[in-house]
């Protein structure tokens, strides 16, 4: 039987592929580099789950090599261990102890007993959830909600103010995710994030997005007022149609000022269903709060002078190839793929399902409103106008 040849990097090599995983390069660009398979990478990459681990350093009160190279000279000769330290500057009992550690003064080698140093130096520190079993299961509980890292973390320190012991940074969680030898928290609490990734991916990685249609008569953004555009005032919402498997579709509204979220079910993706369905929507809502609506340049939308009509919103498209331009419903739309995967059948939920998954979406805390939840924020609203 053939085996293949094991691959080995050098620690120059590793500390390159980690840069350059760290910028967003894939792990068949990274290969290229070294003219290898993208799975040697991997074998680099995964057993801290795709998280970098942390350049160590010595001590600055070690012992160098060249310090027990000098105890090895000295031992040679026989001199003493007193004298060894005088010669060194350090205290009798750190040389006696040096030398006894690594085989006494006729085995001692300064090489070797340099590595074993080294060795015994890696001690790695506790995880604080595994020091606070019940900011643990804090942890978990709220992960099986499905909130993210960022949210929880966010969550507990605006819960428990000046409580160290019951607050954790986002990046721990992660951390304590894909790490597992960490044994902190369970492997399955991963299928609970947004991501569904075995590795921890660059924040730099990019994802492609592609703009769709030809609106006529449309408003472009430009032409939106001021007051849209800060977030100040509540009503005004942006928009878009998320598809799944055997041609099914779900609107999604996200009103710009809360980042309250509303779902909406669609028979079909032509621009009749679709803004038919939003018309029904926009009968649950106080008028004060839906003012306006941006959308892209998706077709679905062609009949949007019947919803202006039918609901007194103004309907604003966004520039093509540029949905960066409605932000939020971007964002939320790769939130809701934590409930909605992609080539799923999305016509199996009913308008209720849809409902309850927008409530626990609203019910996350979010970082861009100091961790309030869109609930609360839109809860406020609602009151502003009562």
């Amino acid at each position: 039987m053939k085996y293949r040849r094991r691959i080995y990097y050098s620690a120059s090599q590793r500390a390159e592929i980690w840069d350059r995983w760290q910028r967003g390069e894939s792990m068949s660009s990274i290969g290229r580099r070294f003219e290898r398979q993208s799975s040697s990478v991997f074998s680099v990459i995964s057993p801290t789950g795709g998280i970098r681990p942390p350049d160590r350093k010595r001590g600055s009160l070690a012992l160098s090599l060249a310090e027990r190279e000098e105890i090895s000279r000295g031992l040679s000769v026989n001199y003493s261990l007193r004298a060894i330290a005088r010669q060194l500057g350090r205290v009798p009992s750190t040389v006696s102890r040096e030398v006894r550690r690594n085989g006494g003064r006729s085995a001692y080698r300064a090489t070797a007993s340099d590595q074993a140093a080294w060795d015994r130096a890696l001690r790695p520190k506790p995880c604080k959830l595994a020091c606070h079993p019940s900011l643990s299961r804090t942890v978990s509980a709220k992960l099986r909600r499905k909130w993210s890292p960022e949210q929880i973390a966010g969550w507990l320190k605006r819960a428990f103010p000046g409580e160290t012991h019951k607050q954790v940074s986002h990046e721990t969680i992660y951390r304590s995710l894909y790490i597992q030898a960490r044994g902190v928290l369970k492997k399955e609490l991963l299928e609970h994030l947004r991501a569904k990734r075995t590795i921890r991916r660059s924040r730099h990685a990019s994802l492609k997005r592609n703009g769709l249609g030809q609106i006529k008569d449309a408003i472009p953004i430009s032409e939106r007022p001021a007051s849209v555009e800060d977030r100040a005032v509540p009503g005004h919402w942006e928009g878009d149609l998320i598809g799944g498997s055997k041609n099914s579709y779900i609107a999604t509204l996200v009103e710009r000022h809360s980042r309250y979220v509303m779902l909406v079910k669609v028979a079909n993706k032509d621009t009749n269903s679709v803004i038919s369905a939003l018309i029904k929507q926009s009968q649950r809502l106080p008028r004060e709060l839906y003012k306006s609506l941006t959308w892209d340049r998706g077709k679905e939308l062609a009949d949007h002078p019947r919803l202006t009509m039918a609901t007194d919103v103004e309907v604003y498209f966004c520039d093509p190839q540029s949905p960066w331009q409605r932000g939020s419903n971007e964002n939320t739309n790769r939130l809701l793929r934590q409930y909605l995967p992609r080539g799923t059948d999305l016509s199996v939920h009913s308008q209720a399902k849809l409902s309850a998954i927008a409530r626990q979406l609203n019910e996350r805390p979010r970082k861009t409103l100091q961790y309030q939840t869109p609930a609360e924020k839109f809860a406020a609203c609602v009151a502003a106008i009562s």
